[in-house]
């Protein structure tokens, strides 16, 4: 039966949902702002059948944006309905189904401020979306655009950017993608989705950052000088906002908290005991009160600007040739093994590192390469440091270590009891070939099936490469992507945090994270694909100069360490469909109960990313506090 059939060939069990598939064209990519021009949606019962199917134009009362994407003009779009005139039948169809889209929590968002203007309840418990699903399967394409995912599962397109085509594309993709999730034994990324309703449309103007370094603290007699960091706590005799628009406009950066890296603390109350006045006394921060501020405000000297940075293109064969992952050296050095946090002040770090296994001899190996190059290689079984050994090996053999088993899983390892692993049966029907760990010692190994063009650059830990840019053009997004094993006890969150030239954030809007999922102007985002997996959308062209480096990280809510999650995947893309460019696996953590995963900074007129999996035993709240984040005890 093919694979766009309108109905699954066997019963489906676990993968059984009523289905709500999605498609929205919008005038641009922030919710917030941006108005849906277009919607579509098809539903499917369990069986795979098609059950309805609706779609039309909407007049978002506003410019239609990018005209040459959607082919949507104002004069299409005039005397088209208006999105709360249809909010009823949209939300019936969605009713006690599960959200489908490709890229879901973008449909998702762009539905819920529509239904909220239309003073609606989005109707949505659940979501899936087919990006994160394929990137659990992990067919052997170029990318997970929906039109290359349509080739690979055999699913006709005819209108790309029709927002009905794309969804009865996207009803194919579906099924194919749900039968091969079957063949797999995958769980499936389902994210619950909370009643929702947006009470402000418009985003929040992004806080002015400001243009000068931090030349240090203020000192007696000394004048305030352009890029000092200077924060305000208690009663003011003149307005919060005027004074602060004041200094911003003198070119002072105002912060709403007090690190090692404040300059100064203005407040008429030195000894009121706010957490702010604590901090300046413990760390040394001058005081100064608001006349004085303001007398100095007359004769702010001149700082000095932050290096901008200029766009960077990676080497090219000519004008059609695909991005290329710059590698730098990867071998030990002093900037590599240097602390990642050498800034804020933080807790002692668990070692985190397990005792390694015996190394094992290297095998010999022709001129081609590594023996597991191009190999993905998943470990079953052994105790934690056992299997961080294992991995670690796979990777010094110049092989991928899987977490998850998918459709580029190539081997398999068992170490002690992995014969016991739930995924045996299946990986036993699929005809992996199944190693012990003397395999390790000098792999041979079988031709691969179904190449990949391009495989993802193996990362170690501490691993450096430069990111390109395609064809010379400012990159699009950057998703870096964390995933690891569906965790029954623990959920972990993935977060982000924006840092100046002192390993600080600007402004507490610097820190991303599930209660803030996006940074005001839009260019941090925090994604999630499913309980399993987390993506932090970066859109570094539109960094201002002052944020010199991103750091992702990940925290476990809960009693549990990410010794007892296991491995953590990370992945770096260009746009959400992008296929992985570089991949790192980290699992040297025991005790830790926050991880930082990746760096991405900018050395000269490049931005890098670092794989770094280092843990700390603290929880988020000192994490976020040592970044200068201020948290509320």
């Amino acid at each position: 039966m093919s694979l766009v059939s309108a109905s699954f060939s066997a019963p489906m069990g676990d993968y059984a949902y009523d289905w709500a598939l999605v498609d929205v064209e919008t005038s641009g990519l922030m919710a917030r702002r941006d108005r849906v021009l277009s919607v579509a949606v098809i539903t499917i019962g369990p069986d795979g059948e098609q059950t309805g199917e609706f779609s039309t134009l909407l007049d978002p009362g506003c410019d239609p944006g990018p005209v040459e994407v959607h082919g949507l003009t104002a004069e299409r779009l005039r005397g088209a309905p208006t999105f709360d005139q249809i909010a009823g039948q949209i939300g019936a169809m969605l009713q006690d189904r599960v959200l489908v889209a490709h890229n879901a929590q973008f449909d998702y968002d762009f539905l819920a401020h529509e239904f909220a203007r239309a003073r609606m309840w989005l109707p949505v418990s659940q979501r899936l979306c087919t990006l994160a699903l394929n990137r659990q399967v992990d067919p052997p394409t170029d990318d997970m655009k929906l039109g290359t995912l349509a080739n690979h599962y055999d699913v006709p397109q005819q209108r790309a950017h029709d927002a009905l085509d794309d969804t009865r594309v996207l009803a194919g993709i579906l099924r194919a993608s749900l039968r091969e999730a079957a063949r797999l034994d995958l769980p499936l990324p389902l994210v619950a989705c909370p009643p929702r309703a947006e009470s402000q449309f418009t985003p929040k103007p992004p806080k002015t950052p400001c243009a000068y370094r931090n030349p240090g603290r203020l000192t007696s007699g000394g004048p305030l000088r352009q890029g000092m960091k200077v924060a305000i706590t208690g009663e003011t005799a003149h307005a919060r906002a005027e004074l602060v628009g004041r200094a911003v406009a003198a070119g002072l950066n105002m912060v709403s908290s007090v690190s090692r890296h404040t300059s100064v603390l203005v407040t008429n109350e030195p000894a009121s005991g706010s957490a702010k006045a604590r901090r300046a006394l413990a760390e040394g921060v001058p005081v100064i009160d608001e006349h004085t501020f303001l007398r100095m405000l007359a004769d702010v000297r001149t700082g000095t600007a932050h290096e901008a940075t200029a766009v960077a293109v990676a080497p090219a064969a000519g004008p059609e040739a695909e991005p290329v992952v710059v590698t730098v050296d990867l071998a030990p050095n002093t900037a590599a093994a240097a602390p990642v946090l050498d800034a804020p002040p933080l807790p002692t770090a668990a070692p985190g590192v397990p005792v390694p296994a015996p190394r094992l001899p290297v095998p010999s190996v022709g001129a081609s390469g590594k023996p597991l190059a191009g190999r993905r290689v998943l470990v079953l079984g052994g105790v934690h440091a056992d299997a961080a050994a294992a991995r670690t090996r796979i990777v010094e053999l110049g092989g991928s270590a899987a977490i998850n088993l998918s459709a580029s899983v190539t081997d398999v390892v068992l170490l002690q009891r992995g014969e016991g692993d739930r995924r045996m049966s299946r990986i036993t029907t699929l005809e992996l070939p199944v190693h012990d760990i003397h395999w390790l010692s000098a792999p041979t190994v079988a031709a691969k099936t179904a190449p990949r063009a391009q495989e993802p650059h193996v990362m170690p830990r501490g691993g450096v490469i430069d990111l390109p840019t395609p064809h010379g053009r400012p990159a699009p997004e950057w998703y870096i992507t964390a995933g690891w094993a569906p965790q029954p006890d623990c959920e972990i969150d993935v977060v982000a945090f924006l840092l100046d030239e002192d390993q600080q954030v600007t402004f507490d809007e610097d820190f991303i994270f599930y209660g803030v999922p996006e940074s005001p102007a839009g260019t941090v985002r925090l994604l999630t694909g499913g309980p399993a997996e987390q993506t932090i959308a970066l859109d570094l062209a539109s960094l201002p100069p002052a944020t010199r480096k991103v750091v992702v990280a990940a925290a476990i809510d809960g009693a549990a360490t990410f010794g007892t999650v296991g491995a953590i995947q990370i992945g770096a893309a260009l746009g959400s469909s992008g296929a992985p460019l570089a991949r790192a696996t980290l699992d040297a953590a025991t005790t830790e109960r926050t991880m930082l995963l990746a760096e991405i900074y900018r050395r000269g007129p490049v931005w890098r990313l670092r794989a770094v999996g280092q843990g700390y035993d603290h929880g988020l709240d000192a994490l976020a506090r040592g970044y200068g984040v201020d948290i509320a005890d």
